[in-house]
């Protein structure tokens, strides 16, 4: 894109950002003059317009509709925008079903901590009977983890409708995410599937959980699930825009105007990591919570199992602790590998391709516009962030494992304890009863 220097006669190439204060500077004029900014309203698209080009709503509408049923993250849409309120009718079926489970789930809790709270237990059935009360807490802070946080989701999901169009008129062809309808229908299901599965499992396994215990627990891990297909979903599309835009970069190094379309580029590229940044932050609470549970119960879970062999070798009780040991790891891998590879693909694979730019062959003004893309790569790093509180990638693996095998040698430590202290105490009153039956003898 060029114009024309009002004070000479030679061309003058814009930027994107440039050409945004150009129009905006003629709205201005516009809006002088006539009273109505026409020209600014021409140039938006229109909500059926964005409606009709956003792709992965309506690709992923299931998993959204889904949430709604489930009043995890009661959010609107209407033709072409996300909304929240706070009184809306998905918000109103949200607080009736958070009630009425509500009620139900207490119910559960309170009949679990009674298990615990039964005299004569050993200290490891204390730590692993905290298991499944661990696992309900994510019921009560529902409405803290995600309804407060419903107008950045609905934020998210509108950067997601108009990014789709901008990459539409940049690229001249629409985002179309093959299969990934599929996908999401066949994971919605498999989330309902696998969490009363993995309960029924502890119904059999476990000597205390009863079956109508488990009833409490089946929407529980059902939201943990959709929430893993959600990260699951995102980041693969965000993933396949990524090496879609790459896989352009060659075409607009071939076209009229290589420093313009660079620059459009980069803009693109800049609002795809401002997206991933904001799926973070959208979903913060949720997924901190994830995180802080998962670690929880997996390091009880495998201190259960493992205290269990030592003391009464392999049985029925320890697969099920394991079971959700691996559960709850196979989860967190889900998501930090898929995070890992998004921002692989719009980080190090994207920088790849510029770098690979024979910087001799072009124009020094698309020379500029491939620094200024690197710059670009360097100061908006795509990393998944939770509104600051941690990084999503391999890394929190690595360290999350490292953490439980430390408090997993603490428990070990302080078990070892306890059974050593036991053991002098019964030498002392077998001592103490030899003594006294000594001094009953000899009087």
């Amino acid at each position: 894109m060029h114009g024309f220097d009002p004070y000479g006669s030679h061309v003058v190439h814009r930027n994107p950002h440039q050409r945004l204060a150009d129009n905006s500077l003629k709205v201005t004029e516009q809006i002088k003059v006539t009273g109505t900014p026409a020209t600014h309203r021409e140039n938006e698209p229109t909500p059926a317009v964005l409606h009709q080009y956003d792709n992965f709503y309506h690709t992923t509408k299931s998993l959204l509709v889904l949430f709604q049923i489930m009043g995890v993250m009661p959010i609107e849409r209407s033709v072409g925008k996300t909304t929240y309120r706070w009184l809306s009718a998905t918000n109103i079926w949200a607080y009736f079903l958070y009630i009425s489970e509500t009620i139900f789930v207490s119910i559960i809790f309170k009949e679990r901590l009674q298990l615990i709270l039964l005299p004569g237990k050993r200290f490891d059935e204390y730590i692993y009977a905290i298991i499944f009360l661990s696992i309900l807490v994510p019921h009560f802070l529902l409405p803290i983890a995600a309804w407060t946080n419903g107008t950045e989701v609905a934020k998210f999901k509108n950067m997601w409708t108009k990014f789709q169009y901008k990459y539409l008129s940049v690229i001249g062809t629409p985002l179309i995410f093959r299969n990934l309808t599929l996908i999401t229908y066949s994971l919605c299901v498999m989330s309902w599937v696998l969490g009363i599965l993995i309960m029924l499992a502890q119904h059999y396994l476990q000597p205390d959980m009863l079956l109508w215990h488990t009833f409490g627990y089946y929407h529980i891990l059902a939201m943990l699930n959709c929430l893993c297909s959600l990260w699951f979903i995102n980041c693969t599309a965000k993933g396949r825009v990524a090496g879609w835009l790459a896989e352009n970069l060659h075409d607009a190094l071939q076209s009229s105007d290589p420093a313009s379309k660079l620059a459009e580029y980069r803009d693109l590229w800049v609002d795809l990591s401002h997206m991933m940044q904001q799926l973070g932050k959208a979903y913060s609470g949720m997924y901190g919570m994830y995180c802080i549970l998962i670690m929880l119960t997996t390091i009880v879970a495998s201190y259960g199992g493992l205290t269990e062999i030592l003391d009464h070798g392999l049985s029925f009780k320890e697969a099920g602790l394991f079971l959700i040991s691996v559960y709850c790891m196979s989860l967190l891998f889900i998501i930090c590998n898929e995070a890992h590879h998004a921002s692989r693909k719009m980080g190090p694979e994207f920088r790849e391709r510029l770098l690979n730019v024979n910087i001799a062959a072009v124009d020094n003004r698309t020379r500029q516009e491939v620094n200024m893309f690197l710059t670009a790569i360097e100061k908006n790093p795509p990393i998944m962030n939770l509104n600051g509180y941690a990084n999503i990638n391999r890394k929190l693996i690595s360290s999350t494992v490292t953490s439980m095998a430390t408090y997993l040698v603490m428990l070990m430590q302080f078990r070892l304890t306890l059974m050593r202290n036991a053991a002098i105490a019964a030498r002392r009153a077998a001592a103490a009863d030899l003594t006294s039956l000594a001094n009953t003898t000899k009087s």
